[in-house]
Parts: structure tokens; C-alpha cells; sequence
């Protein structure tokens, strides 16, 4: 039988050099990475603390990744490059902020493939944005589809593409709105992907959704205690492996590291400011 392609994806590492608070976190996480050498890692989205603002975020997120020594992807996420202009009050996702993220990672969307599977990534931000690479990622995802052949399709992404339904009508910061949802989906035309694997919740979460694994991944960083957000998933911290077979097949797995601490946002005022304070301004996530 053939041996599976081994993925690990990670999520919400949050990393600053200026705002170290959860580096640590993430150096014991990709020690452990290492010795287990899966085939490709992949982070969905907030790699930095504030990448959104300040370029030596990204720099510092970009250089931690590097030196991993192994074969890794990333997506952008709401505070790499801004969120989603209908609800962003204080960091909106535009050119600028795109920008920075292309010179420092590359590309914001891409594809790759392994035995059996199709593996894409793209940016969430972008839908809906207006900008002219959203019509260009469009394009991409269409053409990713319509040459996938028989493959399976593991789709990443930083946001939850809904929560529980795909006719979800709320829009909020938590996942993608409606209509970016609505063309996301035109996109994918007839082509359902096998799993959607995001993070950003800082919850860890796998369940079906109209027969689509949805597998929202736990942050590297810490979480959000209660009141401070709603109990969707495990608040915990670590990431998931993935085994994916040639035959479209696949097993996951939920990891904490023993080292990583478990850190509660609450406790790092320095890090986005005083929560309780955020909660009642509704500042950007």
C-alpha cells in the first residue's frame, strides 16, 4: 500500500519579535515538527501578532517558518492583512496591506497537488473585497476546480466558511459573510472539496457540513476564555495532522505538544488591548 502524504496544519501563531508572547508556543511546536517531518506543513492565517500594520511582524512570522527546515505554506489571515471591509472598523483589509503580505510570503493563494489529492489555499479577505485580485483569485479557484480531475480537494482557508449551514445569513467577523460565501461557491461549481481546513475560531472543531469535513484547527498561540467568545469547539491549542491516500481517503489527528502552554488572550493585554474593553467597542478580531 502506499505510504500517505503527511500534512500538518497549524494555525493563529500570532508571532512579533517586538510582542514575543507566544514565540515560545511555537518553537516548542515546530521542535516537534521536525523530529516528525510530515510532508508539508500549513499555516491558515494569523502567522503574525500584527502583520496587518507593521511589516517587521511579517518579517519576523516569515523567518520563523523558514526555519523549520521543512516543506510549508501559508494564508493569509485578518490580522496579516486587514479584515473583511463590510465589518473591519480599525485594520480593513486593502491593496496596501496585500501587498505586504505578497513581498513577504508570495502568494496569497496557490495550489498543490499530492498522490491523490488537490491541496489549495486561499484568501478569505479577498472575497467580496472589490480590489482587482479578487476577480483574479476567482479565476484561479475556477481553474483549480475544472482541471482537479479526479483527485480529492482539501480547501484552506483562515475563516470557517460558515458555522453550521452554508445559507447562513448573519455577518460577523467570526466567518465568511454571505456573499464572498456566495461567490466562493460559484467558484467551486459542481466540485465539493472532501475537507475545508481553517482556523481563526482558536477553537478546535471537525464536523460535516453537507457531507464536507469542516476541520477548524486550533491556534498555536492561546485562546479566548469565556465570556469573551461562545463555546463552539475545545478551547485548546495545538494543530492537526492529516494522512491523506492516493485514494481519497484520510485520517485526522489532534495534537497538543506537552510543552505548549495553554494561554488565555486574557492574560495579554499587551498583545491586542484590555478584552473586555475590545467586546464593548467592537473592535476589529
Amino acid at each position: 500500500m502506499a505510504m500517505a502524504f503527511v500534512l500538518a496544519q497549524i494555525s493563529d501563531s500570532h508571532l512579533s519579535d517586538s510582542k514575543p508572547f507566544f514565540v515560545e508556543n511555537f518553537r516548542v511546536l515546530t521542535a516537534h515538527l521536525a523530529k516528525a517531518k510530515p510532508d508539508l506543513v500549513v499555516n491558515t492565517g494569523d502567522v503574525s501578532l500584527n502583520g496587518a500594520d507593521l511589516v517587521s511582524d511579517l518579517n519576523y512570522a516569515h523567518e520563523l517558518h523558514e526555519k523549520l527546515g521543512l516543506a510549508w505554506r501559508a494564508i493569509p489571515g485578518n490580522h496579516d492583512i486587514g479584515d473583511n471591509v463590510e465589518i473591519s472598523k480599525k485594520q480593513p483589509f486593502n491593496e496596501e496591506r496585500r501587498s505586504r503580505w505578497t513581498d513577504v510570503f508570495g502568494a496569497d493563494w496557490w495550489v498543490q497537488d499530492a498522490p491523490g489529492w488537490r491541496l489549495l489555499g486561499i484568501n478569505s479577505q479577498l472575497l467580496g473585497s472589490g480590489i482587482a485580485a479578487d476577480q483574479e483569485q476567482l479565476s484561479f479557484i475556477r481553474n483549480a476546480v475544472g482541471t482537479i480531475g479526479d483527485r480529492a480537494l482539501l480547501l484552506f482557508i483562515h475563516k470557517p466558511v460558515c458555522v453550521d449551514h452554508l445559507g447562513e445569513e448573519t455577518v460577523s467577523g467570526h466567518n465568511v459573510n454571505p456573499a464572498p460565501r456566495a461567490l466562493l461557491l460559484e467558484a467551486m461549481g459542481d466540485v465539493e472539496p472532501t475537507i475545508i481546513a481553517c482556523g481563526h475560531v482558536h477553537q478546535y472543531r471537525e464536523h460535516y457540513v453537507e457531507g464536507m469535513l469542516h476541520v477548524w484547527a486550533p491556534a498555536t498561540s492561546f485562546f479566548l476564555s469565556r465570556p469573551y467568545q461562545a463555546d463552539e469547539g475545545i478551547r485548546t491549542i495545538g494543530f492537526i495532522e492529516y494522512n491523506l491516500h492516493e485514494d481519497g481517503s484520510f485520517e485526522t489527528a489532534f495534537t497538543c505538544v506537552g510543552k505548549m502552554v495553554l494561554n488565555d488572550l486574557v492574560d495579554f493585554p499587551e498583545a491586542y488591548g484590555d478584552l473586555a474593553t475590545l467586546m464593548k467597542t467592537g473592535a476589529d478580531n
